[in-house]
């Protein structure tokens, strides 16, 4: 029976946390955003569950870019990775 009370807690936990976002952050794995066209990635932290995002307009001689914004636990488990595309 404490199995299955497990499951099902472990289940709705995952169903409610649908975000992209939450997904990443409290149990690992890999999401990918692009940014709106013409911005540059400045800077990205977290907001409790919240994922901010500073950029700037991208300058004509600005690269397009791509960032890897990740987790390194001390653990080494559930960690989370958001790759960041600029488009120009």
């Amino acid at each position: 029976m404490k199995k299955v009370i497990f499951v099902i807690a472990i289940l709705l936990i995952t169903l409610t946390s649908c975000t992209d976002n939450m997904k990443v952050k409290e149990w690992g794995g890999t999401a990918e955003m692009y940014l709106p066209k013409g911005q540059k990635l400045v800077n990205m932290t977290w907001k409790e569950s919240n994922l901010w995002i500073l950029t700037k307009p991208m300058k004509d001689t600005d690269e397009v870019e791509t960032y890897t914004f990740y987790e390194e636990s001390s653990l080494g488990v559930m960690e989370g990775t958001y790759i960041v595309h600029e488009v120009k």
